[in-house]
């Protein structure tokens, strides 16, 4: 019987929901999923019978249930040690817990603007100056990272974790509106979406039935 089961919005299109899933598959650990349609007519009423904040993702426990990614990520990573999903140096550990949580509570006109949409590319695309005060604001936390903590691998902290995992939205979402990075953040954007679970979750997403039509 598999330890987990975790609770998923459309995978085309749920930044939150990846996020959440990325540290459950590189625990190693054996889940099952569950996928919630989003905007649906039952979507509301299911999400809710997951979990009382009626939001994805959730993870289902053999002790209970977390909600909220972040939250899901801290518990794997006590309960998984042993698969690094924070650094192992305590600067380097505060220092990615730091943009990990910036990145949980910020960057609303990103968001809000270029919802994420694996299905989609829009080149040329006009974007707001706040938007753009968004994507320089994350690309000087990629450089910062790389530059300070990366030398041990192709990520923002040396080895794919959590950091990685809650950026890897903006990273597709960088993807699908064609935004112009400079060599490092084009590198670090490569990297993560050749990642195999990255490929795993782009090819399932694509393989949904539901499609949302964003407003231009």
């Amino acid at each position: 019987m598999p330890d987990f089961t975790i609770v998923l919005g459309n995978k085309a299109y749920s930044s939150w929901s990846l996020r959440g899933w990325l540290p459950l598959k590189l625990c190693g650990a054996d889940f099952d999923e569950v996928i919630v349609p989003l905007r649906q007519s039952d979507s509301r009423e299911r999400l809710l019978e997951a979990s009382p904040a009626g939001k994805v993702p959730v993870l289902k426990t053999d002790k209970g249930t977390v909600s909220d990614s972040l939250a899901i990520a801290e518990y794997l990573a006590e309960r998984f040690p042993a698969a690094g999903l924070w650094p192992d140096d305590p600067w380097a550990r505060a220092m990615a817990r730091s943009v990990t949580a910036e990145m949980h509570s910020s960057f609303p006109n990103l968001r809000n603007e270029c919802p994420m949409d694996v299905r989609s590319r829009h080149e040329g695309r006009q974007l707001s100056d706040a938007t753009r005060k968004d994507i320089e604001r994350i690309t000087e936390i990629w450089r910062d990272c790389r530059d300070n903590f990366g030398s041990g691998g192709d990520f923002l902290f040396g080895s794919f974790g959590i950091a990685d995992a809650f950026f890897a939205p903006v990273v597709s979402r960088f993807v699908t509106y064609d935004v112009d990075l400079d060599p490092v953040c084009s590198a670090y954007r490569d990297a993560v979406m050749t990642r195999p679970e990255m490929r795993e979750w782009i090819e399932a997403g694509l393989a949904e039935p539901w499609i949302i039509e964003f407003g231009n």
